[in-house]
């Protein structure tokens, strides 16, 4: 019998599960106690798939155990059956009830805060029993979390040319950055601005390695100034914007941000010149996966909220 066929006839998902546990646990008695069994039925499991398959699939040593070669080959064969069946899975329970569901985005922080936070919004209203699973952090930690089927999609800023082929991007819209100030700041009532006037602002920022902190960083280093003294450093963009609200604070945000963060008139783009640093932000998903009915009304929704914005110059 071939391996093939064996595999068709031999191959138990419970056992890819428990395969999946151990390696993840470390050793078959921390599988035993997560999964609720016993060790001996957790190596029976484990014996059973390499026997199936003709191969060993753990190496065992004193500190517990390892995949082998074939064991890793088999764990990222496991992942995507798994991550098939809930997508089909999800899928059925749309046909059942199409206005309820799951979707899990991946983002950056001020994307969340700002189109993300808005596009929820829109949809939630239309589709209220609709759960919205998002994870902030940087992009290639994101990445990875998409490599591993961690979440259904990403919305982010693009990186460059695209250099993993197993994700795709699909461009919304392109950013701009701007100076801000809240509109009680004095200088929201100034009508031009050099960049070398608020040199000694204080100044909220990100740090200078971050995407914004390099605009910046070419900003004052064109005007022959060195990086702006910040008063406060992080990566929040809703505390950016309590501070800017204060009156007291300056910072850069993407232009789209003023548009979704601020509430009424609250903040106010500086006649300031920066360079003319665009990014474009967009969809990432990975290729030749089953995106769920809900994922898939997540993106045309995102693909309608952008609208406005990719028509803007």
């Amino acid at each position: 019998m071939q391996m093939s066929d064996r595999i068709g006839s031999r191959l138990k998902l419970q056992d890819l599960h428990v395969l999946t546990t151990v390696v993840q646990a470390g050793s078959m008695g921390k599988a035993a106690l997560i999964l609720n069994t016993t060790q001996p039925n957790v190596s029976r499991a484990i014996g059973d798939l390499e026997q199936t398959l003709g191969v060993r699939l753990l190496n065992r040593h004193q500190r517990g155990v390892e995949p082998t070669e074939c064991g890793r080959a088999l764990l990222d064969c496991a992942a995507i059956v798994f991550d098939d069946l809930r997508q089909g899975v999800k899928h059925i329970e749309f046909l059942v009830e199409p206005t309820a569901g799951e979707v899990r985005i991946g983002s950056t922080a001020f994307l969340a805060a700002s189109f993300v936070s808005a596009l929820i919004d829109r949809l939630s209203r239309r589709y209220p029993r609709i759960a919205f699973h998002l994870v902030t952090g940087y992009i290639e930690p994101l990445h990875r979390q998409l490599s591993e089927r961690k979440v259904d999609l990403l919305i982010v800023r693009s990186i460059g040319p695209n250099t993993d082929k197993r994700l795709d991007f699909e461009f919304l819209f392109e950013d701009r950055y701007v100076v801000a100030a809240g509109a009680g700041n004095p200088w929201a009532r100034r009508r031009k601005i050099e960049i070398s006037d608020l040199a000694a602002e204080r100044w909220v920022l990100p740090p200078p390695e971050s995407v914004i902190g390099s605009v910046i960083m070419e900003a004052f280093r064109a005007s022959g100034l060195d990086y702006p003294r910040a008063t406060v450093v992080t990566d929040s963009p809703h505390m950016r914007v309590s501070l800017l609200e204060t009156g007291r604070f300056i910072t850069v945000f993407p232009a789209s941000a003023l548009r979704f963060l601020a509430t009424g008139s609250a903040l106010k783009a500086l006649p300031v010149e920066l360079p003319m640093a665009r990014r474009p932000n967009g969809i990432v998903t990975l290729k030749d996966r089953a995106l769920s009915p809900v994922s898939q009304l997540f993106i045309d929704s995102a693909r309608e909220l952008a609208k406005p914005l990719a028509k803007r110059k």
